[in-house]
């Protein structure tokens, strides 16, 4: 479930939107008040915004730079301005899209599929070596794991560990047969080193802001937990 930070003045426009991305199982969050959205922003930490351009206190275009600045979060401008250069402004200073009011909800729900698609993926492939689940994946060449804006360099052992549980997802990975990834001609892995590498991959997973992803099954071995990309979006 993605979260969207919806900000706009107009309240019957507002709870519109609301309830119909609720509908779709989106959860929407909507600032107490327009003085001070950058701070709101921040604690929210949105996967989406719709942003209008006339507000008070700060007009649209000041919000997105102010964003900007902080994340490169999806936004969305939705606005009656239906100028050429209105539109133009709003993908320069770091729009991804451009709505003008008024509009069915229909476009609506499409463009903020296809944003969050572009941006985050949702179990597709994104080419040789990759495959993207809410924003997460392992690039082999590089020897990272990367989420959202951030990413992480693995060692060799921990690329295959990682990817040994990612491509087998939230299914079971017997102790034994993780062991057998971390063989090679010049090196037997015993227990123990499967245990630290385990430890040094969570907390790898942990500084990218995704917490106890690799879960234990008692006496069986290590699962990795998509659901838990799924409440790390909601965040």
């Amino acid at each position: 479930m993605y979260k969207i930070m919806l900000i706009e003045d107009d309240m019957t426009l507002t709870t519109l939107i609301k309830e119909t991305l609720e509908k779709y199982d989106y959860q929407v969050c909507i600032p107490k008040e327009l003085r001070n959205i950058e701070e709101q922003f921040k604690q929210a930490k949105p996967d989406l915004v719709l942003l209008d351009i006339n507000l008070p206190y700060y007009d649209g275009f000041y919000i997105c730079r102010a964003i900007r600045h902080e994340s490169s979060v999806p936004i969305i401008f939705i606005s009656a301005r239906n100028g050429e250069m209105d539109q133009i402004m709003g993908i320069e200073i770091g729009a991804d899209d451009y709505i003008i009011k008024p509009f069915s909800i229909e476009i609506l729900m499409v463009k903020v599929k296809s944003v969050l698609r572009r941006a985050y993926g949702d179990y597709v492939g994104s080419g040789e070596g990759k495959t993207v689940i809410n924003s997460f994946y392992i690039d082999e060449k590089s020897f990272k794991m990367h989420y959202k804006t951030q990413s992480v360099e693995l060692t060799k052992t921990e690329l295959k560990l990682v990817k040994k549980l990612f491509d087998n997802r939230d299914k079971v990975i017997a102790r034994e047969e993780l062991l057998e990834e971390m063989w090679d001609e010049s090196f037997i892995a015993g227990d123990n080193a499967l245990t630290v590498n385990i430890t040094r991959i969570k907390g790898k997973l942990s500084s990218l802001g995704i917490i106890d992803i690799i879960k234990t099954k008692r006496g069986a071995g290590y699962y990795f937990d998509t659901e838990v990309l799924k409440g790390a979006c909601n965040e």
